[in-house]
């Protein structure tokens, strides 16, 4: 079954012979809906294509989840699988059902080339429990669906920092390795996270203070990036650590968001990698929906709320960032939905596009990304927000360890 074509510690779809075989595929087609069901954003529907593609030769089982219980769009796949259907040219077929009869029945009639899409595994409550791939693999879902597929593949992701049973479980009794969306996204990751062709630049921005340090940290420590600069939020956090007065309706904004002690762990980053760190120096204030730009040492006490990186600033980051090899973008530089403190963020895109490699890591600047039409100039925009952030941030994801897991459990089988 396998023909082991990768050097990597992960298998992908070329290391299987997949014609003929039936394909348990997870994906993340997770999107936005409005009231009446519709999916708003179908980016993460799309992202899925070229793994079906090259799986025609094979029947095709959609593992999938849409929202989580408590949330109005907690609903079927259905409208997922019609909208697959148009863009992948062949019937998708929804099955609502998730390991029962029903689905056991239409996965063994399926021919070569046919894709049914199962019920949201969200339905079954044991599949979003926190558990180890082998307690997974002790469920109902894994023992009833396992006897029935062939080889599962993880092209999911954004849900890969979730131990959740239909992420890991399936790799500790299936021959399982990574679709081609989970296979572009760690390839890019790592040559972002490992620094790749150098001068190296990561820019964070956003509201998440904790996860934009964290990823400084991770980046510094390990050597992958040669300068971070920070914006945005957590670019205040740093400003105040430094010493700025960055004004009490700021350091309110701060302490409402629960990052006081950020502003700590800032400092301590500060110290240890000063030169490598850069911080605005001069912001844009809100006044009255317009923006000021002032310089950082004429802030006070009174300043008015920061929304965006001012001109200086702004001059400084995209000549470092054009001048870059590898570039990592995450959050965005102000507040870029008022279009007077989008500029920050537009034009650290902008400047992006002109490096060599160049990461787009999900969330709301991906959506900025969008809005400017620049998807096609970036070398990858990531699917994953959670995920993403915390493969930068060093951290081990249960969906790729266990992946890793399978890779080794075929190498020493191998051996044997």
């Amino acid at each position: 079954m396998l023909r082991v074509m990768t050097s990597r510690n992960f298998l992908t779809i070329d290391d299987f012979d997949i014609r003929g075989k039936t394909i348990l595929l997870r994906v993340d087609m997770n999107s936005p809906m409005d009231t009446q069901g519709h999916i708003l954003d179908d980016m993460r529907i799309k992202s899925h294509i070229a793994t079906l593609k090259d799986l025609e030769s094979a029947k095709v089982v959609l593992l999938a989840h849409q929202s989580r219980p408590g949330k109005k769009d907690f609903t079927t796949m259905k409208p997922h699988a019609h909208l697959l259907s148009r863009y992948l040219g062949r019937q998708v077929t929804y099955v609502d059902d998730i390991f029962g009869t029903f689905a056991k029945t239409q996965i063994a009639s399926m021919e070569d080339g046919d894709v049914i899409m199962l019920e949201n595994v969200r339905f079954y409550s044991e599949e979003s429990l926190e558990r180890t791939p082998a307690e997974q693999a002790n469920t109902y879902m894994v023992k009833k669906l396992s006897p029935f597929v062939d080889i599962f593949l993880n092209d999911a992701f954004a849900v890969a920092h979730r131990s959740h049973l239909s992420v890991v479980g399936f790799t500790e009794v299936l021959p399982s390795g990574a679709g081609r969306v989970m296979e572009k996204e760690l390839i890019s990751l790592d040559r972002g996270v490992k620094g790749g062709e150098r001068p190296s630049i990561f820019v964070l921005g956003g509201a998440k203070v904790d996860d934009s340090l964290r990823v400084t940290e991770n980046v510094l420590v390990n050597g992958g990036a040669d300068r971070v600069l920070l914006t945005g939020v957590v670019a205040n956090v740093a400003l105040a650590a430094s010493g700025v007065n960055i004004g009490k309706v700021n350091m309110d904004f701060i302490k409402s968001q629960g990052y006081e002690d950020q502003i700590e762990k800032a400092r301590g980053l500060l110290a240890k990698f000063e030169d490598k760190i850069g911080l605005p120096k001069d912001v844009a204030l809100n006044d009255n929906k317009k923006r000021n730009e002032v310089p950082i040492s004429e802030l006070n006490s009174d300043s008015l709320p920061i929304n965006d990186i001012g001109l200086e600033t702004i001059v400084d980051y995209t000549n470092e960032i054009q001048n870059s090899k590898t570039v990592v973008l995450n959050g965005p530089a102000g507040v870029s939905e008022i279009d007077d403190f989008a500029l920050g963020t537009h034009e650290i895109i902008k400047a992006a596009t002109k490096s060599d490699f160049s990461i787009i890591g999900g969330g709301h600047i991906s959506v900025e990304v969008a809005h400017l039409g620049l998807e096609h100039r970036f070398s990858h925009i990531s699917t994953g927000g959670g995920a993403c952030i915390d493969y930068l941030a060093g951290e081990k994801l249960p969906g790729v360890e266990s992946l890793k897991a399978a890779y080794k459990k075929y190498q020493e089988a191998k051996r044997l």
